[in-house]
């Protein structure tokens, strides 16, 4: 079979982009608390800031890692350091 020309092993699949989903934490309110909200309303969740993100495709945990500020030409954008990765090519 003939290789694609630049194919070099490459997955047909490695230039789609996916979506990862970054949790900070879970809130839990009362459906009153949540019908009373309104601008400003301060929601507590269920962690530090100090804690681990998780990284997630969908619902599968693919890493942790730390929020931090993005470097680069806008300031206040966010971005997260991995600390920890989940073997993406091993069985379930």
């Amino acid at each position: 079979m003939d290789e694609m020309p630049g194919a070099s092993g490459a997955h047909p699949f490695d230039q789609v982009p996916i979506e990862i989903t970054v949790s900070v934490g879970k809130a839990r309110p009362q459906v009153r608390d949540l019908l009373r909200l309104r601008r400003d309303a301060v929601l507590p969740l269920d962690r530090r800031i100090e804690d681990p993100v998780e990284l997630y495709i969908g619902d599968r945990l693919i890493a942790r890692g730390e929020l931090h500020e993005a470097e680069g030409d806008q300031p206040g954008l966010l971005a997260v350091r991995l600390t920890e990765v989940v073997n993406l090519r091993g069985g379930s």
